[in-house]
């Protein structure tokens, strides 16, 4: 009697696909644990942006799903992170910035400008803000609709994975 050997090309697609399964189930898990609890009253809370202008992320939010990033001048992540949200920015997605201790305002915006980056920036030059959101990890990518947080990710992500993450959160 013949036995029948499955090709080798199948063995490897499934175990392939089950390798991805772990990693998003894993990445999910992790995106739980280390997901921002924002205190009351984050969502009303003004900030001061780099130009000097005032807003809030409820007012920001409404009608439109808004991308928050925090990350910092320091971060290695970053760098690849950065230019993904910058492509974001300039297709009219809804974004916010959060720059993590990366200087005081003239050099966070020295370097920005060094970077071609013109998107709305908070500059968190002591760290209170991520401590009072309780963020950890640059980058993080919060997703907020209509003053409520609907999603967030930490470490590097791709812009697919994060226009998708804002069409989501647009039809919820």
């Amino acid at each position: 009697m013949a036995e029948t050997t499955t090709p080798r090309w199948r063995r490897w697609g499934k175990e392939a696909i089950w390798l991805l399964l772990m990693a998003l189930v894993i990445s999910t898990l992790l995106d739980l644990w280390r997901s921002p609890t924002l205190p009351a009253g984050a969502m009303s809370a003004p900030f001061t942006l780099q130009d000097g202008s005032n807003t809030d992320l409820a007012t920001l939010s409404r009608g439109k799903p808004l991308l928050v990033y925090y990350w910092a001048s320091w971060c290695g992540v970053c760098r690849f992170t950065t230019p993904t949200v910058k492509q974001l920015w300039q297709e009219g997605e809804n974004v916010l910035t959060v720059a993590l201790r990366s200087g005081n305002s003239e050099q966070l915006g020295k370097g920005m400008s060094k970077k071609g980056l013109t998107f709305p920036t908070h500059n968190d030059e002591s760290g209170d803000l991520a401590a009072r959101w309780q963020v950890g990890v640059t980058p993080t990518f919060l997703i907020i609709k209509d003053g409520q947080l609907v999603s967030s990710t930490t470490g590097w992500s791709s812009g697919l994975g994060l226009k998708m993450r804002l069409w989501w959160a647009a039809l919820s």
